[in-house]
C-alpha cells in the first residue's frame, strides 16, 4: 500500500498556553463546564446557576465536598445515584445525573439531566482539565494480548527520537518524571483527563495507552482524539463482562472508529489476526502487520533464542535492521506494532530500531530469574488460553531439549468459561502442571482449580495441585531437574494477591528468588 507519512496530532499552541496559565486548576464556571455536554439545563437554571463555580468534579461521593459537581454515574456492581444525597451531604454544590432531579430536591437547584452520564464524566472532565488530550498525541493500544509490551516498544522508540512522553497502562501510569500506580489498565475518565493535564503540565508532547475493552465500553477515552490506534490481537477474555466475543470486538472496535473524536488518523493493524482483518480500512492511513504475506510491515524468518531477536523488517519507508532483547515469536508481533506506530508517525528508521534496542525488558512478560540454577524460571502475565499457548510455544522453541513446568491458576470473579481453556492449553504444551491460586477474590480456590481441572485431564500432563501460591511455587521449583524451563503464569508484574478476606504482598519474581536462595543458589 501507499501510506502518507505526516507528522499526526498536531500540537495547539493556543491550548499550551491555556494549560501552562491554568496550573493553578482555578474554579470553572457551571456554563463552560457544560460546553459540548449532551443534556439538558433549563434556561432558568442556566441564567441563575451559570455563574456558579466549580471547584471540583467527583464520580466517589467520597470524594465530594464543598464545591463539587457530582456525576452520578452507573457502575457494574453499583450506582451512583444512590449516593446523590451523601454527595449533597457532603458539600455537592451541582448534580449530573441520567435521571431527573428527585422531587424533595430544594427548586432550581443546579441539576443536569445528561442523556449519557459515563459520556458527560468524560466531557465535564476533558472541559475542566483544559482537553489535554487535545494538546497531546495519544497512541492507543488494544487487544487481548500483548498490550503492555506493545506499548512500551512505542514508548521506547518515542524516547528514543527525543519525545517526552506518558505511559499509561496495566503496570502502572510513568509520567513526565514520575510513576504512579495504576488501579485499572485505563484509568476513569476523569481520572485519565487529570493525568493527560499533569502530563501537559510537565512539558509532555506524547501519551501511550493501553486502551481496555472494558475502558472502551465504559466510555473513558469518550473525547479523546488518537493520532495512532495499535490493535495487537483477539482471543476469548472478558466474557464475564461482554457476554460474547462478539461484544468483546466490538468493544474493541471503538477505538478504531473514534471515541467520541474523529478517527483516529493512522491504525495499525495486526493483519494475521481474523478480527484484525475486520480492521482495516477504518482510517484512511491503516498500516497492516504480520509474518503472513501481504502485510505492510514484516519479516521473513525472524531469528528467536534466549538473546532476543534478530531480523529485518520491511515497511514503507524501507527495511529496518531489528536487534531486540525481547525473546520469543509473539514478541516479533509486538515489535511489528510498534514498528508500524512509529512509521505512522513519521519517525526516521534509525530511530526506530534504537528504540526497540533499547528496551532490554517488560516488568512481569517472560522476566528471566537468574541466580544461578541450572534450570530457566520466568515469570509471566499470560492468564488466558491462548497467551498461555503462545507462552509455551515460546519456551519449546528456545528451550527444545528439556522439560517444561507450568504454575498457573484462574482469577476469581472472572470469566469462568476460561478456565478449563486454560487448564487444557498448560497441560497440551506442558511435561508437568502445578495448579494453583491467582487472585481468588470472593471465590473458593478450590472451586476455581475443579474448574481448571476440567480441561487439564483431557492432556497426559503430570499435575500437582497446590492452592497456596507459595507451596506452589516451591512444588515447581523442587520438580525442575538441569535444563528444564519453570514457568511461574499468571501474576506477571503483580505484588499483590486479592483473597475473599484480605490482600497479601505477593510476588511471583520475590517469592521465586526467595525460594531459590534458601536452597542454595544465588551466593557468592
Amino acid at each position: 500500500m501507499t501510506l502518507k507519512v505526516e507528522s499526526v496530532a498536531e500540537h495547539s499552541e493556543d491550548l499550551l498556553q491555556a494549560k501552562k496559565t491554568a496550573a493553578a486548576r482555578a474554579p470553572m464556571r457551571l456554563a463552560k463546564l457544560l460546553r459540548g455536554l449532551e443534556g439538558k439545563l433549563d434556561a432558568k437554571s442556566v441564567t441563575s446557576h451559570g455563574d456558579l463555580e466549580i471547584l471540583e468534579i467527583a464520580y466517589d461521593s467520597r470524594r465530594a465536598k464543598p464545591g463539587t459537581l457530582f456525576v452520578a454515574v452507573r457502575g457494574v456492581k453499583t450506582d451512583g445515584n444512590q449516593y446523590v444525597a451523601e454527595a449533597l451531604t457532603r458539600g455537592a454544590i451541582a448534580i449530573a445525573s441520567e435521571q431527573p432531579p428527585p422531587a424533595e430536591l430544594r427548586k432550581g437547584f443546579p441539576w443536569i439531566q445528561v442523556v449519557d452520564a459515563r459520556k458527560a464524566l468524560a466531557t465535564l472532565g476533558a472541559n475542566y482539565f483544559g482537553r489535554p488530550a487535545e494538546v497531546l498525541k495519544l497512541i492507543g493500544v488494544t487487544g487481548t494480548n500483548g498490550k503492555t509490551t506493545t506499548s512500551y516498544l512505542v514508548d521506547s522508540i518515542l524516547r528514543a527520537a527525543g519525545c517526552s512522553v506518558a505511559l499509561i497502562g496495566t503496570i502502572g501510569n510513568r509520567l513526565v518524571g514520575e510513576t504512579r500506580p495504576a488501579a485499572n489498565t485505563t484509568p476513569e475518565s476523569l481520572d485519565l483527563q487529570e493525568i493527560l493535564d499533569d502530563v501537559v503540565l510537565a512539558g509532555g508532547t506524547h501519551a501511550v495507552l493501553e486502551a481496555s475493552s472494558h475502558a472502551l465500553a465504559m466510555d473513558r477515552l469518550w473525547g479523546c482524539p488518537f493520532a495512532v490506534a495499535i490493535f495487537t490481537n483477539l482471543t476469548r477474555d472478558h466474557l464475564d463482562y461482554h457476554n460474547t466475543l462478539e461484544e468483546y470486538f466490538a468493544a474493541k472496535r471503538r477505538l478504531f472508529q473514534g471515541t467520541g473524536a474523529s478517527s483516529p488518523r493512522a491504525n495499525v493493524i495486526n493483519r494475521d489476526d481474523d478480527y484484525g482483518k475486520q480492521l482495516v480500512g477504518f482510517s484512511p492511513a491503516t498500516l497492516t502487520y504480520g509474518l503472513e504475506p501481504g502485510a505492510d510491515i514484516t519479516t521473513r524468518k525472524p531469528e528467536l533464542s534466549f538473546s532476543g531477536i534478530e531480523c529485518t523488517v520491511e515497511t514503507p519507508i524501507g527495511k529496518i535492521e531489528i536487534r531486540s532483547k525481547l525473546v520469543g515469536r509473539t514478541n516479533v508481533y509486538n515489535i511489528l506494532a510498534a514498528i508500524g506506530a512509529g512509521v505512522a508517525l513519521g519517525l526516521p528508521r534509525d530511530l526506530i530500531a534504537a528504540g526497540i534496542a533499547k528496551l532490554t525488558a517488560v516488568p512481569g512478560r517472560f522476566e528471566r530469574i537468574d541466580l544461578g540454577q541450572p534450570f530457566l524460571v520466568v515469570v509471566d502475565y499470560a492468564h488466558t488460553d491462548d497467551a498461555l499457548r503462545n507462552l509455551l510455544a515460546t519456551a519449546k522453541d528456545l528451550n527444545p531439549a528439556g522439560r517444561i513446568i507450568t504454575l498457573f491458576g484462574c482469577g476469581g470473579d472472572r470469566d469462568r468459561t476460561k478456565r478449563p481453556l486454560m487448564g487444557e492449553a498448560a497441560g497440551r504444551g506442558s511435561d508437568v502442571v502445578v495448579l494453583t491460586s491467582d487472585n481468588p477474590r470472593s471465590e473458593d480456590p478450590l472451586l476455581i482449580i475443579n474448574d481448571a481441572i476440567v480441561g487439564l485431564q483431557r492432556t497426559k500432563a503430570k499435575c500437582l495441585i497446590e492452592p497456596d501460591r507459595q507451596c506452589a511455587i516451591e512444588l515447581a521449583l523442587d520438580e525442575a531437574r538441569p535444563g528444564d524451563i519453570v514457568l511461574l503464569a499468571g501474576k506477571g508484574h503483580e505484588t499483590q494477591q486479592v483473597m475473599r478476606d484480605r490482600t497479601i504482598t505477593f510476588d511471583d519474581r520475590e517469592m521465586a528468588r526467595r525460594i531459590l536462595g534458601k536452597r542454595g543458589f544465588g551466593g557468592d
